[in-house]
């Protein structure tokens, strides 16, 4: 009975209604329900708000399991955003089985089967191994609402994810193969039908200092991806410290700038210990954080910063 208590306690949290759930399924748990001298567990991502996946997941957690985040960014976030704020000491590992898998990009864990055979063989010094990730921690009206291990998008960028939810184009990316390009055809789409519509982000403030009123997009980065094609660099490793950038997405021309600079040098922004801002009245804003869309209504203020709180992160090399 000692040993069964004191064994190593590997939990997979899975998302059966991933876009790539059926190779998930064959190359992670099907492998990982084989390891000898482990105790595997495993979290299915309910169909429910995230908050709901969250708190049921943090339920389940103790000191000194090791996580394994099998979907997309989405996955890997309730994964993280668990843990955090958990406070308990766990190490997180992430596969790439989602649309742009930007935290497996980050972390370097693109590879299942060296992940895969990396646990096989060597999984009681996996957490003394694992590096700290710096978060980004997003506060609305002074309350905390997420952590972000890659980005944070405010405005058009972060309303176009919703597109994700709706079933019929869910159902195209799970019939789609394992590459993204569906995925870009259908946000082309919607940009083209939308940038156009509304204001995306009412006047605001950014540290003080009054925007543009035509700025339709803010974005923090924090990890070495966004949205696949987009580079970043490595202040996820970094505390204190990420670059943001706000854009006048909603023209073409400014945007195929800001893509051309993000694929083939890095996502344009500004050193910066924190941001804040501050909307000139209660409004309605989208925000985003890796895969996850809300609407907030009636906000003023809008924090983002970097957690004290470090989570241990399995990397790859």
């Amino acid at each position: 009975m000692g040993s069964i208590l004191s064994m190593q306690r590997l939990l997979v949290v899975y998302n059966p209604n991933s876009s790539q759930y059926v190779h998930a399924r064959d190359e992670v748990l099907l492998p990982v329900s084989q390891l000898k001298g482990v105790m595997i567990g495993k979290f299915a991502i309910k169909k429910a708000p995230f908050e709901t996946n969250l708190k049921e997941f943090k339920k389940v957690l103790k000191d000194g399991d090791i996580v394994i985040a099998t979907g997309g960014d989405a996955t890997a976030a309730v994964a993280a955003n668990a843990i955090l704020e958990s406070k308990k000491d766990i190490a997180l590992g992430v596969l790439p089985y989602g649309n742009f898998n930007d935290l497996a990009r980050t972390l370097k864990t693109m590879r299942t089967d060296k992940f895969i055979r990396h646990l096989s063989s060597d999984i009681n010094t996996i957490s003394s191994q694992a590096k700290q990730l710096y978060p980004l921690e997003v506060i609305i009206d002074d309350k905390h609402w997420r952590y972000a291990m890659c980005y944070v998008t405010i405005g058009m960028t972060a309303e176009s994810v919703e597109l994700f939810d709706e079933p019929k184009i869910r159902k195209k990316m799970q019939e789609g193969h394992r590459s993204s390009w569906r995925s870009y055809l259908q946000l082309a789409g919607w940009y083209f039908k939308n940038r156009h519509k509304k204001t995306f982000i009412p006047e605001f403030k950014l540290n003080g200092r009054l925007q543009d009123s035509r700025i339709s997009d803010y974005a923090a980065v924090n990890g070495r991806s966004m949205a696949r094609v987009m580079r970043g660099g490595d202040d996820y490793l970094k505390p204190g410290i990420f670059r943001s950038e706000v854009e006048r997405t909603i023209s073409f021309p400014k945007l195929f700038v800001l893509m051309a600079k993000s694929i083939l040098l890095r996502v344009p922004g500004t050193a910066t210990k924190g941001d804040v801002i501050e909307l000139l009245a209660p409004a309605t804003v989208e925000l985003q954080a890796e895969g996850e869309y809300k609407v907030f209504e009636n906000i003023r203020r809008i924090e983002i910063r970097k957690s004290d709180r470090p989570l241990k992160v399995i990397h790859g090399e």
